[in-house]
């Protein structure tokens, strides 16, 4: 029987590149979005997968995500915890953010991957599959992003620890921290693009596809579990 992939915020970017590298893994993925119904029905029709509406900064929509990937294929060996939301506000700028800003951060980057994997770990644990967790640079060095979008990408990290302690052997838990990604929402933040260009020993920003294939890696290699995995191209190192 095939092994069947939750990938959440699929319909585009990271998400899509995931869903299309799983599916030519041989997975049967479900696809997710919040509001991209059109892209997202496409590309599973297209993978020959399924489409899952949901609105992660809901508590219950983001719980009933997986018992809706069940219904639809019996069981679940895979969950990809991409789907997240961010706010151009450099770090520096501690008014940046209201609370309810805030409070929106953690719910869609911590809150609602914690809740998809509490619902996903009775499937997880009967299939013996595994958790990736898509967190950022911003999550590892305390720069680069907003205060509250660094510390929820922080926080998933841990958390990405703590559940592979806890869960082993029966489901492991990974993350992958990239850096920039070349995405259409990136395009126009020059000054990350040159910063990528010029600093970075690979002297270019990330591709989509960079990502799907490290979460390919981690997914496929049933000997690591409680690593955080940066992809920034060496930037780490200047």
């Amino acid at each position: 029987m095939q092994k069947v992939a939750l990938v959440t915020g699929s319909a585009s970017g990271i998400g899509a590149a995931t869903a299309r590298r799983l599916a030519k893994d041989g997975m049967v993925v479900a696809i997710h979005s919040r509001s991209s119904r059109e892209a997202g029905v496409a590309l599973a029709a297209e993978l020959g997968g399924s489409y899952h509406q949901a609105d992660l900064e809901d508590d219950a929509a983001a719980s009933g995500l997986v018992p809706s990937v069940m219904a639809e294929h019996g069981r679940l060996d895979v969950l990809v915890n991409n789907a997240g939301i961010s706010w151009p506000v450099p770090h520096a700028e501690l008014d940046g953010l209201s609370a309810a800003a805030w409070r929106r951060l953690l719910d869609v980057n911590l809150i609602a991957p914690w809740l998809l994997c509490t619902a996903a770990l009775p499937a997880l644990r009967e299939s013996g599959g595994c958790v990736v967790n898509v967190t950022s640079h911003a999550g590892v060095r305390p720069k680069g992003s907003s205060i509250a979008y660094a510390a929820s990408k922080a926080a998933l990290n841990h958390v990405t620890k703590l559940l592979a302690a806890a869960l082993g052997p029966d489901v492991r838990v990974n993350a992958v921290a990239p850096g920039l990604v070349d995405t259409p929402l990136t395009a126009s933040w020059t000054e990350a693009q040159e910063l990528w260009k010029t600093s970075s020993p690979m002297r270019r920003a990330a591709e989509p596809s960079d990502v799907a294939d490290l979460i390919s890696s981690l997914v496929h290699n049933t000997y690591i579990t409680g690593e955080v995995v940066l992809l920034d191209g060496g930037l780490n190192l200047r």
